[in-house]
């Protein structure tokens, strides 16, 4: 039987890659890339200049901007950046119809197992992609090449920020022994803390423990440990399978707030970004979760459910406002609330011969067909409804879906 070859592509930095290919002249400066006009806006994305001075994605801009002073700062793209990677994958389709990706952060998966017939051995292919991503989009992926998924992304870990690297089929466990687990995907911060205070920091050194001796400390978790450490990963490339099928909104407040009618506003917008998003997935969502952080650091999650799922910012709304309500128990201002939308499915085609919602939800859905061609030529922000007018303050609404 074949060995499973699964290459794995990263460019490195992707929003910074697709802004300097617009913009030439940012090739040669730092870059930090975040929504300013907000007094609390984090960190999307930094090239590795940034990144080396001490930026990281998620950091505060205020913070970022001392750690670089000289970086350039640019707002996000995100659309941009959504037909950027939909040029990417268009070009990796080509070789093989088992591509996995996740957000549109230029990641993605490559089964190549089989196909050496058509494109030759998957080393030919991960060096033909490169050189017409290169060539067609001015973008120059790291490509790594593995038997499975864990090994493929591990290896391009290790050459990041440009290059490639090969893990032979047998090689795993001598690949990954002498890495830092800082390089393990799927670890949390927890754990990797726990791990140091064990004295272990190479993959090697995790790998020689036993399933029992990882019981103890880390429970349900200790098989994946156990299983990663020596390179073994069970799942397979899905075809047209997204990572991370979330669809996920946040708004940080200018200043610290408890007014009701802002918040619901502000509810009301990160739920028709998210509609928007669904409807152009064509999915639906069966569970709305509602993230609020307050200002001394608390935070409260609510989520709400529904068996069919939807895609409709008037059913989005109700589930958010429910979840919202359910969570906010406490008299302290908000610094942050986040929408996600999870459990997603594809939307039917099967139009429904007796539709519940009748006349009203019919009218309903001309409304958001309206929006949604409105805003995909004019931007999002071009059109809303009535109750969406007091989220219009200095804050910044991110998105990553």
């Amino acid at each position: 039987m074949r060995e499973r070859a699964v290459l794995h592509f990263n460019v490195a930095d992707f929003a910074v890659a697709v802004e300097r290919v617009v913009d030439s002249s940012l090739r040669q400066r730092p870059v930090i890339i975040a929504p300013s006009r907000a007094s609390r806006a984090v960190v999307y994305d930094m090239s590795d200049e940034a990144y080396h001075n001490g930026v990281r994605k998620g950091m505060a801009l205020n913070r970022a901007t001392r750690l670089c002073r000289e970086a350039r700062l640019l707002q996000p793209r995100a659309e941009l950046y959504r037909r950027a990677m939909k040029s990417f994958l268009k070009e990796v389709r080509n070789y093989s119809p088992l591509v996995e990706y996740g957000q549109e952060d230029g990641h993605l998966f490559v089964d190549v197992t089989g196909t050496h017939r058509l494109w030759g051995p998957p080393p030919d292919v991960g060096l033909r992609v490169r050189r017409h991503i290169r060539d067609g989009l001015r973008l120059d992926p790291i490509w790594g090449l593995g038997v499975n998924r864990l090994v493929a992304k591990v290896a391009t870990r290790v050459v990041k920020p440009v290059g490639e690297c090969i893990v032979a089929p047998g090689d795993e466990a001598s690949f990954l022994a002498p890495l830092s687990i800082s390089l393990l995907p799927g670890l949390q911060q927890r754990e990797i803390r726990k791990l140091q205070e064990f004295h272990i920091s190479s993959i090697g050194q995790l790998a020689s423990l036993s399933r029992q001796q990882l019981m103890v400390p880390f429970g349900s978790r200790s098989e994946y440990l156990y299983d990663a450490s020596h390179g073994v990963d069970r799942g397979l490339v899905s075809a047209e399978q997204r990572i991370a099928a979330v669809v996920d909104y946040e708004h940080f407040f200018a200043t610290d707030t408890h007014d009701k009618h802002h918040i619901e506003a502000v509810i009301d917008d990160l739920v028709s970004r998210a509609g928007a998003e669904l409807r152009r997935r064509r999915q639906v969502a069966r569970r709305v979760g509602v993230w609020i952080h307050y200002c001394d650091g608390g935070h409260a999650v609510r989520q709400n459910s529904m068996k069919s799922g939807s895609s409709s910012d008037f059913v989005l709304r109700k589930m958010a406002t429910g979840a919202l309500h359910r969570g906010w128990t406490r008299r302290v201002r908000l610094r942050r609330i986040r929408l996600v939308c999870d459990r997603l499915h594809r939307q039917s085609p099967q139009l429904s011969l007796f539709p519940e919602g009748g006349l009203p939800q019919k009218r309903q859905e001309e409304v958001l067909h309206a929006l949604d061609a409105i805003r995909s030529r004019f931007g999002h922000d071009v059109i809303g409804r009535g109750n969406l007018q007091n989220c219009n303050d200095n804050s910044a609404v991110s998105g990553n879906c």
